[in-house]
């Protein structure tokens, strides 16, 4: 997160009254409830993920086991059971 300084983008008498309630100190705005995107949206990490997590289920059923699947994609065991365990319950949906 990158910071802007408020003097170069508010107009004073803004920058008076935020003062009333925090002098000198960082304040976090939120984006517009519009204009939010989900986790991943922006750069593709959703996708990327949802691919490889496709590839592991595919493996799975193709008879490779957790063991061998943890190795691969450098997850742990529990990792690999999990994604199998949501990508089941996605295929059924």
């Amino acid at each position: 997160m990158s910071y802007i300084k408020a003097d170069e983008v508010l107009p004073q008498n803004i920058i008076k009254i935020i003062q009333q309630y925090i002098d000198g100190e960082n304040i976090y705005i939120p984006k517009k409830d519009g204009s939010r995107v989900s986790w991943g949206e922006k750069t593709g990490t959703k996708i990327e993920l949802y691919h490889r997590n496709s590839l592991i289920y595919q493996d799975y059923l193709n008879g490779e086991t957790v063991a061998a699947l943890a190795s691969r994609y450098y997850l742990s065991d529990k990792t690999i059971q999990r994604i199998i365990r949501e990508m089941r319950i996605n295929e059924s949906v």
